[in-house]
C-alpha cells in the first residue's frame, strides 16, 4: 500500500507509525499507509514527538516551523502536516529516503 497522502491548500498530511527508543534515527518505510520512522527519543514528556517533528523536518529540507503534529500526540499513530509542500514535491523527496527494500508493492 502506498503511504496515505492528502494535499490540501498549503501543504500536505500524512500518517505517520512512530518506533520510539529505536537504535538510531531512520525511515523504516512504508507500513499500512503510514510511513514508518524510528526514533531514539523516548515516548516521555513529548520528546518523541518532538524528534519526529525535527527529524522530518531536516528529512524533506524544510524548516522545522513548517512541520506539525496534527493528531496522535500520545500514540504511535501521528498524522503530520507539512507547509509549502506540494504533493509531488512530498513525494519525490520522500521516494529517495524510503530504503528500497522497505518500499511496499503498488
Amino acid at each position: 500500500m502506498p503511504l496515505n497522502l492528502k494535499a490540501d491548500s498549503d501543504g500536505v498530511r500524512f500518517a505517520v507509525l512512530v518506533r520510539p527508543r529505536s537504535s538510531q534515527n531512520r525511515i523504516a518505510g512504508v507500513h499500512d499507509g503510514a510511513l514508518k520512522i524510528h526514533l531514539t527519543a523516548p515516548p516521555v514528556e513529548g520528546a518523541a514527538n518532538k524528534a519526529c517533528l525535527k527529524f522530518v523536518a531536516r528529512a524533506l529540507g524544510v524548516s522545522p516551523s513548517r512541520v506539525s503534529l496534527v493528531s496522535g500526540q500520545t500514540g504511535r499513530n501521528k498524522t503530520l502536516r507539512v507547509e509549502a509542500l506540494s504533493a509531488v514535491e512530498f513525494g519525490k523527496k520522500i521516494a529517495a529516503l524510503i530504503p528500497g527494500d522497505a518500499k511496499e508493492p503498488a
